[in-house]
């Protein structure tokens, strides 16, 4: 097998790959971005933190069961139904009524009150994506959904598909990305991140320090018991 490479120095090139292998030849055509050192195709590593400013995270895979899904199906659990009638009721296929009563125990793994308004619901994420899929702006989908601006283009971006290599909205991959970050219990930002437990620790204990690192000398504060009055304030109370 051999590749022969050739490539232009613009800003944007197309590159030829020409590969013979078993008496056979393929030419492709590859759209590609230079960079320094060379020619590297696809976008760089870390665009999707910087684009929507939330962390990398797993593969979607299975979108998994929503919230009124398991309320409805834990609710015919209560009321005595077997696991098949449950999942009927619940709108859910019999073996993801079986996989949901087997991993809770028989008990109910999600609260049977409502979600706050202040949260989007599925539904909404469905109106947000046929929006914008019709090539609505932000404050249009927020008038017509009844939300604010601000919500909108919050949930545009934090919450869009990434892995086609460009923002994409979709209801169900929004739910996703909103059912992950409600997860409980969660890793403390100070557990995981050692520059920022140092950063706080150091800012609490009341150390103040100039650029170059020495640090600055603080007030001298004098200690007062617990009893002793202020008697130049109460001037300032009756007057």
């Amino acid at each position: 097998m051999r590749f022969n490479l050739e490539a232009r120095i613009p800003e944007r090139t197309s590159v030829r790959i020409q590969l013979e292998s078993l008496g056979r030849r393929r030419i492709q055509s590859v759209r590609a971005t230079p960079r320094f050192g060379g020619v590297h195709m696809g976008r760089p590593k870390g665009w999707t933190t910087a684009v929507t400013g939330r962390p990398a995270q797993r593969v979607q895979g299975h979108p998994g069961l929503r919230r009124e899904h398991r309320q409805a199906f834990w609710a015919a659990i209560a009321r005595g139904l077997r696991t098949e009638d449950a999942a009927a009721e619940a709108d859910i296929s019999r073996v993801a009524g079986a996989r949901l009563f087997n991993q809770g125990g028989g008990m109910a793994t999600v609260t049977q009150i409502p979600m706050s308004s202040r949260f989007l619901s599925f539904a909404e994420r469905e109106d947000i994506a046929v929006h914008r899929a019709s090539g609505c702006g932000v404050r249009e989908i927020a008038r017509l959904t009844g939300r604010s601006p601000s919500t909108i283009s919050r949930e545009l971006r934090r919450n869009a598909a990434t892995h086609q290599g460009r923002l994409a909205y979709r209801a169900s991959t929004a739910q996703w990305h909103a059912d992950c970050r409600a997860r409980r219990p969660k890793v403390a930002k100070l557990v995981a991140n050692d520059a920022l437990r140092d950063y706080v620790q150091s800012r609490l204990s009341g150390a103040v320090r100039r650029t170059d690192g020495t640090p600055v000398a603080g007030p001298a504060v004098s200690w007062r018991k617990k009893k002793v009055r202020r008697y130049q304030d109460r001037r300032w109370a009756q007057a």
